[in-house]
């Protein structure tokens, strides 16, 4: 993967991003997205922010020697804080994070959301956090994606700042509103594959007695989420 020619999961991200928009990629590494985007003309400016010293090094070597220095900044900082309000960023994009953490970015940099139009998320787990968060601050699911790369699945998210309140209902915010609507055989496979190793879990926990009552709420649990599965594969 470079610059030139993305992995399936960021090339798909990447769709998402629009003709001169000004993005910001968080948890950027090698810069590999903004430059992507810079040289495809999707995006006119780009913010590539790090935490992490390596890669925070790492792109801003892939950024000069793709002659872009003057287009993509990269700045070393936590989460959405690498934001300035003179970069009038109206895409941000997160991705290849956990949804916990992704979520907690943007609890934490609400602040920096204002005057963004559109987040493109691609949590690697628990992409359910980032629906009830889009929930409970009026963005709107706009689109969503579900692709396999490598034997993985992953889920991609895009938010738009909604006028109106948000609801969705229980299985949205597990499942996601649109992979809902499109019932792809990657999402059935995805949720069959959960399913199955949650029943085995219970097995797992009912083969041990007695079962305290810690276990029995797990159990309690895993049998709620198996059957919103088998609602939906129905």
């Amino acid at each position: 993967m470079n610059e030139e020619q993305l992995s399936k999961r960021l090339e798909k991200v990447a769709s998402y991003i629009k003709t001169n928009e000004r993005i910001a990629d968080i948890g950027s590494d090698h810069a590999y997205l903004p430059c992507f985007a810079i040289k495809n003309k999707t995006a006119s400016f780009a913010v590539a922010g790090e935490v992490v010293d390596g890669p925070f090094k790492s792109a801003q070597k892939q950024v000069r020697t793709s002659g872009l220095t003057d287009q993509i900044d990269v700045r070393k900082g936590n989460g959405l804080e690498v934001i300035e309000k003179d970069d009038k960023i109206d895409t941000i994009v997160i991705a290849g994070m956990g949804g916990t953490l992704i979520r907690t970015i943007l609890e934490e940099g609400a602040e920096k959301l204002a005057g963004v139009s559109k987040l493109i998320l691609q949590p690697n787990i628990a992409a359910w956090q980032l629906r009830e968060w889009s929930e409970k601050n009026n963005w709107l699911i706009s689109s969503e994606a579900i692709l396999r790369e490598d034997n993985k699945i992953y889920e991609i998210i895009v938010l738009e700042p909604s006028e109106k309140e948000i609801t969705w209902t229980k299985q949205e915010i597990f499942f996601g509103p649109c992979l809902l609507k499109e019932q792809s055989a990657i999402l059935k496979s995805k949720w069959r594959h959960e399913a199955n190793t949650w029943q085995n879990i219970i097995q797992t926990i009912s083969s041990n007695q007695p079962i305290s009552d810690e276990n029995q709420a797990k159990i309690r649990e895993l049998e709620h989420k198996i059957s919103l599965v088998e609602d939906v594969l129905k």
